[in-house]
């Protein structure tokens, strides 16, 4: 009768109990990472660079060209 297949049935009964936490764990951490932001290299943003502020900033006149270059020296 069923008796001897109830070792096996258990056995997959484990696997799947393993799968599913598997599957569980890889969502929560999957998760965490798209709300804090931490990069797949998927976001529509790309960063900004140090140096890409620094040319807005002078863009804005919010520095001199003395100033701008003396802060892309040290950036560079």
């Amino acid at each position: 009768t069923g008796g001897a297949l109830w070792p096996v049935w258990m056995g997959f009964g484990f696997i799947f109990m393993l799968v599913f936490l598997a599957l569980l764990i890889a969502g929560v951490v999957l998760a965490v990472r798209w709300v804090s932001g931490v990069g797949d290299g998927l976001s529509a943003e790309p960063r900004e660079s140090a140096l890409d502020i620094l040319r807005k900033r002078y863009a804005r006149g919010e520095m001199s060209k003395e100033e701008f270059e003396a802060k892309k020296k040290d950036l560079v």
